[in-house]
């Protein structure tokens, strides 16, 4: 894409490793190394998986080499690296407003529900969803799975995903899908988040 993104943010660590290792092989284009890296060190990570996939490519070195590694850094590490955020502790005391609602067209009974819940800033869209459940727990009640990319929400108001007959539970903001999961999402004040019953 033309901001540098290759993906999604959790896809960019293993494309910069295969980019990095494999660019012989892409001339004549050439890649923005540049503009890829300038993606990753202004993203906050905050799971370990996409850590642990971005760091390699940082350091400038693949995952079977990653075991050599020194701890201390060398005039060879970028200094932006020193700059990566990786999920600062953050003070919570405003409140903000976070529209929120669900949507089944596609199986069983039809709903369209919608809420309204106050959140601490700085909350994750899964505090947003745990908000809702607690305010109107017969409409918006949900159950999650943990993942190594963290919870994934598997069913909300009794409707669960099915790998059989390809449903998911898709999370938009605005038309966008949203490029982060539910726990590490960070919803910003007014925004309407919406859970689609999706295919694929």
């Amino acid at each position: 894409k033309r901001d540098g993104m290759m993906g999604n943010i959790y896809s960019m660590g293993l494309a910069l490793q295969a980019l990095g290792s494999t660019a012989m092989f892409y001339a004549p284009r050439e890649w923005d190394c540049a503009q890829a890296f300038s993606v990753v060190y202004g993203h906050d990570y905050r799971q370990p998986m996409a850590i642990a996939q971005v760091l390699p490519a940082l350091v400038g070195k693949s995952y079977l080499e990653a075991a050599s590694l020194e701890c201390t850094a060398s005039s060879e590490m970028s200094p932006s690296l020193h700059s990566l955020k990786l999920g600062p502790v953050e003070v919570r005391k405003a409140r903000i407003r976070v529209h929120y609602s669900i949507i089944n067209t596609l199986r069983g009974k039809h709903f369209n529900e919608s809420i309204s819940v106050g959140v601490p800033a700085g909350s994750t869209l899964l505090e947003v969803l745990q908000a809702a459940e607690k305010k109107e727990p017969d409409i918006f009640s949900f159950q999650t799975e943990q993942t190594s990319w963290g919870p994934m929400v598997v069913s909300i108001h009794g409707l669960a995903a099915n790998p059989a007959d390809r449903t998911y539970w898709q999370f938009l903001s605005r038309k966008d899908a949203l490029q982060e999961g539910v726990g590490t999402y960070v919803p910003a004040d007014g925004e309407h988040i919406r859970a689609v019953f999706s295919t694929y």
